[in-house]
């Protein structure tokens, strides 16, 4: 059985996103039934609706940075209660059994994990994202929001927040550690913001000095720009770790200079075209380049606690569905401070 709710959808690579309605299965035994309150709008959103990182099964139902309450549970769920406030990122599910997910590591799952849209459920069925009136999810891929935490500026640490917290605490981030953020948008600003909880000296990296005063106010130690060559220069061998959220083409043998010995760069930004680089930006100082996706449910809850006990939200515009097209262009043009927050109510 099922249940018709409303939702925006991409029909195809090329046309706009439009409302219409799609099916949730009914509630099992585990599963929890979630009203969704906000959906934030991930870049991500807007490659897999264009097809950009692959051909996408339409018509499609993209977001995958969840706020919302729980509506229903299955008579066999623990965890959760009607009321609650939960959300749900990137992934619904896991084959739950391999060394990675018994790790509680699902996001490497040796079986591969079931993404919150654009995946295949463990009943066949294609799944859809958050730009929707509800969700039905396995509990164990429910995560709980703090209190402290309005579900607005909550709905975009479920991937932005997560995929920056986890390369900062897997890579160390913290009091004596020299950390550099490569890009100030939406997963920049959340990085600047959690790396400066964990005590980090924060630098923000930018192809401009447009958004210094935002860096320094979310809590930035210094900002530079990368479009200056002195930038270059002047910190040559100074961070222990670097956090590239950009998804632009970058000169990496330029930032990985930058790295102290030992010093580590993660990309966690996704470029559409293969980059390069020369194996002597690596091996003079014993320097690293390294890849970090999103952290695993347990991971999550713990960066959602940590962000509501440092006061962490993301920086947020809210927005109608029907405004959902006029965003995608506005994120592509880098023309939002620092992430679109879809109001679910607008749906119906």
């Amino acid at each position: 059985m099922t249940t018709t709710v409303k939702a925006y959808a991409a029909p195809s690579a090329t046309e706009p996103l439009a409302p219409t309605t799609i099916e949730r299965r009914d509630v099992g035994p585990h599963d929890v039934r979630i009203d969704i309150k906000y959906a934030g709008i991930c870049h991500s959103d807007i490659h897999t609706a264009r097809s950009e990182w692959g051909p996408a099964p339409y018509p499609i139902v993209v977001g995958h940075e969840i706020a919302g309450i729980v509506a229903e549970v299955g008579a066999e769920v623990t965890k959760y209660a009607v009321g609650d406030r939960v959300g749900v990122g990137c992934m619904v599910d896991s084959c739950g059994e391999c060394r990675y997910c018994t790790a509680g590591e699902e996001q490497h799952c040796a079986n591969g994990n079931v993404g919150t849209y654009a995946g295949v459920g463990k009943d066949g069925r294609p799944t859809q994202g958050g730009y929707s009136q509800s969700i039905v999810v396995t509990e164990g891929f429910v995560v709980r929001i703090p209190d402290s935490l309005e579900l607005d500026v909550a709905a975009p640490l479920l991937c932005a927040g997560i995929t920056t917290y986890s390369p900062l605490r897997h890579w160390q981030a913290g009091p004596g550690k020299k950390v550099a953020i490569v890009g100030l948008g939406g997963l920049g600003h959340v990085a600047v913001k959690i790396a400066h909880a964990m005590g980090a000296d924060v630098t923000v990296l930018s192809q401009s000095l447009k958004k210094q005063e935002d860096g320094l106010r979310l809590g930035a130690n210094a900002y530079y720009a990368t479009s200056d060559p002195d930038t270059f220069t002047e910190l040559a061998d100074s961070f222990d770790l670097i956090i590239n959220t950009v998804s632009a083409s970058l000169d990496l043998d330029a930032y990985l200079s930058l790295l102290a010995v030992d010093g580590t760069m993660v990309n966690v930004g996704a470029p559409e075209k293969p980059l390069s680089l020369q194996v002597f930006s690596l091996i003079p100082k014993r320097r690293a380049f390294a890849g970090s996706t999103i952290g695993g449910i347990r991971e999550t809850q713990e960066m959602l606690d940590f962000c509501a006990e440092h006061g962490i939200g993301a920086e947020i515009e809210t927005i109608p569905a029907e405004q959902i097209n006029e965003a995608y262009e506005r994120v592509v043009n880098s023309d939002v401070r620092y992430r679109f927050v879809i109001d679910a109510a607008t749906f119906a």
